[in-house]
Formats: C-alpha cells, sequence, structure tokens
C-alpha cells in the first residue's frame, strides 16, 4: 500500500513538473512565467500594510484622503519595500564601473555634479536616495511604464509601496507614508494628496553617451548592500513586447505600440479632479523626433521646444531660451493613462 502510494504521489508531482515546465516555456521563460503569473506572490507578502500605515496616523483616512479610487490602486506582487530603494548609494567611475558603454541610465547634472544610474540597478531598485550637487534628491524609474522622476526630497526618503497605479510605481514618502503616482509625480493617498513633488531634469542615455559628455561624472555602483544579478534584465521580454500586465485604461486611443518611446512633460495646477490629471502637459514620441529635430509646442500659456539631441540620443525639452525641463521617457501606453486629452 506504502509502495502505491509512494509511486502516485511521485506520478503526481512528475506531473505537476511538467505542466510547470510548459507553462514557463509557453511564457517564453521564466522571467516572462513570473510577470505573467505576478498575482501568485501577493499571498506570500503582507498587501495592506500601505494603507494600513496611512490608517494608524491621527485623523487620516484612505478613502477620503485620496485622489484616485482605492479600487484602482493594485497589488504589484511585492509588498511595501519589498523593492528595496538604495538609501546609501556608492559610486563608481568610469575607469571602474562594470557596465559597459551601452548600457541605458539616467543621468541627472546639479551644481555642476553629474551622476548616472544604470537602469541595470534601477530595475531592481526603482528608487535612490541620494545627495547631487548639495541637494537631496530621489532618483526614481518604473520598469513597468518605462518612467522616470527625479525630485527634491528634502530630510525625507521614499520607497517603493508594493503598490501599482494603471500599471505604473506607487512610491511612498517615509516621514507621512503619503503614497505617490511616479508618473504623475503627485500624492494620490494619505496626508499628502494633491501635493507635487519638485521635479529636477533627468535624462535617459547609454552610458557612453553620458560619459561622452560628463566624463567625470559619477555611476551608481553595483555594491548596493543587495544580491542581484545586475547584468540581467529580469522581465524577460516585457521591454519590446505588446504585453500589458495591469489594467490600464484609455489604451484604445493608443496609436502607437504600446511598448514604444516617448517623452512628456507636464505641470499640474491647483485642480483635484478624481482619478485624473489637472493641468497641462504634451508628449513627443522618440521615432519622429529623431527625424524632425526640433518641434515648439504650447505648454499652458507658453511655447516650449523639444529637441533631439544628437549626443545623447534622446528628447530634450526646454523652455524657448535654452533652460532644461523636468520630462520623461515612457513607453507609449502611459500617457494616455494619466494625461489623456
Amino acid at each position: 500500500m506504502n509502495n502505491k502510494l509512494t509511486k502516485i504521489l511521485l506520478g503526481s508531482l512528475l506531473t505537476l513538473g511538467i505542466i510547470f515546465t510548459a507553462l514557463v516555456a509557453q511564457a517564453g521563460g521564466w522571467d516572462n512565467f513570473k510577470l505573467r503569473y505576478f498575482f501568485l506572490t501577493k499571498y506570500l507578502n503582507d498587501q495592506s500594510k500601505e494603507l494600513a500605515d496611512i490608517r494608524a496616523q491621527q485623523n487620516i483616512d484612505p478613502t477620503k484622503n485620496a485622489r484616485i479610487d482605492l479600487t484602482q490602486l493594485l497589488d504589484g506582487g511585492p509588498g511595501k519595500d519589498g523593492i528595496p530603494s538604495i538609501d546609501r548609494p556608492k559610486f563608481d567611475t568610469a575607469k571602474t564601473t562594470p557596465f559597459n558603454q551601452n548600457e541605458l541610465v539616467m543621468g541627472v547634472v546639479m551644481n555642476g555634479e553629474a551622476k548616472a544610474y544604470p537602469l541595470g540597478i534601477m530595475n531592481w531598485h526603482e528608487m535612490v536616495n541620494d545627495t547631487v550637487g548639495g541637494i537631496n534628491l530621489a532618483v526614481s524609474y518604473c520598469p513597468l511604464c518605462d518612467t522616470m522622476v527625479a525630485f527634491q526630497r528634502g530630510s525625507t526618503t521614499y520607497g517603493v509601496s508594493g503598490k501599482l497605479y494603471q500599471s505604473c510605481l506607487v512610491m511612498y514618502n517615509r516621514t507621512d507614508n503619503t503614497l505617490y503616482a511616479q508618473p504623475w509625480a503627485l500624492g494620490i493617498i494619505g496626508p499628502g494628496v494633491n501635493n507635487s513633488l519638485a521635479k529636477v531634469p533627468v535624462v535617459k542615455t547609454t552610458l557612453g553617451a553620458w560619459l561622452a559628455k560628463y566624463p567625470n561624472s559619477k555611476i551608481l555602483s553595483t555594491d548596493t548592500g543587495h544580491n542581484r544579478n545586475y547584468q540581467k534584465y529580469p522581465y524577460g521580454t516585457y521591454y519590446t513586447d505588446k504585453q500589458i500586465v495591469f489594467p490600464v485604461r484609455n489604451q484604445k486611443a493608443l496609436q502607437l505600440h504600446p511598448k514604444a518611446i516617448v517623452s512628456y512633460v507636464w505641470e499640474a495646477n491647483n485642480q483635484t479632479p478624481k482619478n485624473r490629471f489637472s493641468g497641462a502637459s504634451t508628449q513627443f514620441t522618440h521615432g519622429e523626433m529623431a527625424k524632425v529635430r526640433t518641434k515648439v509646442v504650447k505648454l499652458g500659456d507658453r511655447k516650449i521646444r523639444a529637441r533631439w539631441d544628437n549626443q545623447l540620443k534622446t528628447v530634450i525639452v526646454e523652455e524657448l531660451d535654452g533652460k532644461q525641463l523636468p520630462s520623461s521617457t515612457a513607453f507609449a501606453f502611459v500617457y494616455p493613462a494619466f494625461f489623456p486629452q
């Protein structure tokens, strides 16, 4: 009897193993499988902690202190700080960095100091609390939407909440636990609801192009205190395929490949409509800008210019006097979800 039971159990395990292997193969590999079946991980994490931390504060009710419907705040899999921010960043030089010249980086310059944050690291951590040119900054990147926002953080730090809004990163302020929709740079739930973060310019380019312009730039080190393979992209084919894992609104308006790269610029106003952005915004498609080179458009009540930077191979958005404006790259599906026209 025991032998029969053992054979049955072994047979069942073998069958499960075959099914599991087939599912992984069908998904296109282990990284794609993890992304497609992300929802299974929520059972391993405390997904209530983000809102519980807000409710614990005096007179703060997430249902009232919210810019969005809470039903649209989705579990991303890992819980709060399950994706760990880098709070004590170390830096390499052009000679000591392990990344090659083709590595995509986020570049920031403040008061003459240049720093580069490789996406090989940002894909795993999404948030770096740093100081650049004497200014305390939080530098953020969302791998699911290719958005990047750098902003002045004051004396606090920011972390990854584990929640998503329109398939994009939701950050949180560690002083008051306010949740921020990263592509909006806007407080959406908590005591800082409707607060617009003080953004600073950041560009996405290759490490080689960045160092050609800023040869003395510091480069974020892989010595993060965490064991990650920073030379491996952890999301399978997500960067180039058509898959959008989480629900995203307004996709009928999308005429581009969902992962086509655009740059957008945005400025919030004092209006607070539910689930919607209020202010001025516009986007520029990289494929088009590489051809036309320059565009002058209206942003609110003034004109601004977008230009294709031949050296950095990206879009730079600026005032007509040449002052660079904060802007972000994004997958094409992001703009209609956050800034519908």
